[in-house]
């Protein structure tokens, strides 16, 4: 592959260029604002307080600094793609929730012939960033920033209609998103780097190392996640007790799954020295581990236990499964996301659903209904009737059983992986089509190829090994 064929002076702007023509025309087709957004809704009757933003706008803040600096600190770990991890992150990020915004609202928040926006939409549409971003961990470094937008392009649909097929029709809990957006963004991760699989990199490259600066930024993305994160699982559950018990019950997995982490990283390590890379991501498995049950009455002891179980998987992952599905299965992980998201959403899925099977009435009151609405009653069961009196304003539900529902959660994860398995595989395909300007292998998690960098570049992280002693010191 020649250097020109890696050259985005024309292939990149005009991608931009003509998405924002098209984001354009069909904002100004599509796109109005909700009710507490619209100044036509508003009178002398109504409290500014009462507008939502005062309740949903904290929450996009958190998962607006998880998006940008969270996962862009995050991906600096590589000693010579520090620009790469941050910069195209933000760049991909910053286009896949403008499309978001668009896709969703068709699905989500569309009637009267528009999409209704407000703050949470923009939730939701870094919900589906998130995917986005996490899939980028797996082909960190392999791909050129015009692929990460083709591949942003595509992933947002899928995951919208996967997403849609889900909730409306299965009618599954996932209040922390560990099926929609962990398994989703894993699998489909996992389907892109399969078709984007490079023979030269089986043995590893030279630029994949790390430097003491480049971990010590990895560290601190990680840290704005591990903080955030109680925001990002509990921004779309019901407000009040629900949305309480999602905070305590992430951070708790969260300080369970960081201490495990340090344990075993000790016990792991043949010199039983610390390693960074588990510090980095081994850390945040609580988060994810906790997902699906997050709003539950499961009990802080058991938010704690599956904290320790999912880091444990976690890190087992990253020493033995990662090799392994390198050299004998095609999958080149990047950033190990079939560990941090793949089995640890595993792991959540079978404890929602174990969290289904024991929820009862004496647990958790006449709210059951409310947090398990494919429970509630028909509409004209009788005791559809009570309960509206005890909760004004609950709907009709399906009428299910804990057992018929837990089914459902099953279908949810089988289909969820292979919808976005699919979906993955075949935006690979697109991904590699010529013009994407995709960097041959030599050019790797290096930054040299797309950025101008500076006279530093590669100083001082490998000067010692190209100078003598006074050349580094001066």
């Amino acid at each position: 592959m020649n250097s020109k064929s890696t050259n985005l002076r024309v292939t990149l702007p005009v991608f931009v260029f003509v998405a924002e023509l098209v984001i354009i025309g069909l904002y100004a087709a599509f796109v109005t604002y909700d009710e507490h957004a619209d100044a036509l809704y508003q009178n002398n009757n109504t409290n500014p307080m009462d507008n939502a933003v005062y309740r949903d706008y904290p929450f996009f803040t958190d998962i607006q600094i998880m998006i940008f600096i969270g996962f862009g600190c995050l991906l600096t770990f590589f000693r010579i793609y520090g620009f790469g991890g941050m910069v195209f992150n933000f760049l991909t990020a910053t286009f896949a929730i403008q499309w978001a915004i668009l896709v969703q609202g068709y699905f989500q928040f569309y009637h009267d012939g528009k999409i209704h926006l407000g703050v949470i939409n923009l939730i939701n549409a870094e919900f589906a960033c998130a995917v986005v971003l996490i899939s980028f961990g797996a082909v960190l470094g392999k791909t050129s920033p015009l692929q990460l937008l083709v591949m942003a392009l595509l992933e947002v649909p899928v995951f919208a209609v996967t997403e849609w097929v889900v909730l409306k029709y299965l009618r599954i809990n996932d209040a922390g998103g560990s099926i929609l957006i962990h398994l989703f963004a894993c699998y489909f991760g996992l389907g892109v780097t399969f078709v984007l699989y490079r023979p030269g990199l089986k043995e590893g490259h030279p630029n994949e190392k790390t430097s003491y600066f480049s971990d010590i930024l990895s560290v601190m993305g990680t840290l704005f996640l591990w903080v955030f994160w109680p925001s990002f699982n509990s921004a779309l559950t019901l407000k009040g007790d629900d949305q309480h018990r999602a905070i305590l019950h992430t951070f708790i997995g969260l300080s369970a799954s960081t201490l495990t982490a340090f344990a075993l990283s000790f016990m792991l390590n043949k010199k039983g020295k610390l390693t960074m890379a588990d510090v980095q991501n081994v850390t945040l498995a609580g988060g994810v581990t906790v997902g699906a049950s997050v709003d539950m009455m499961i009990s802080p002891a058991a938010a704690y236990a599956l904290g320790m179980v999912g880091c444990t998987a976690c890190m087992l992952g990253y020493k033995y499964l990662t090799p392994f599905l390198a050299r004998h299965c095609r999958i080149q992980d990047q950033c190990g996301i079939h560990n941090l998201h793949g089995l640890t959403g595993l792991i959540s899925c079978t404890a929602g659903i174990c969290a289904i099977l024991m929820a009862k009435e004496e647990a958790y009151g006449p709210s059951m209904y409310e947090i398990f609405t494919h429970r509630a009653p028909l509409e004209g069961d009788p005791k559809l009737q009570e309960l509206q009196m005890l909760i004004p304003g609950l709907k009709p539900g399906l009428g299910r059983t804990a057992q018929e529902q837990a089914l459902f959660q099953v279908a949810a994860v089988f289909s969820t992986i292979g919808l976005s398995a699919l979906g993955g595989i075949i935006t690979g395909f697109f991904l590699k089509l010529p013009y994407l300007a995709s960097p041959p292998d030599e050019f790797c998690f290096d930054d040299e190829l797309f950025f101008d960098i500076p006279p530093d570049y590669d100083s001082p992280f490998t000067c010692k090994d190209k100078l003598t002693k006074e050349d580094c010191a001066a």
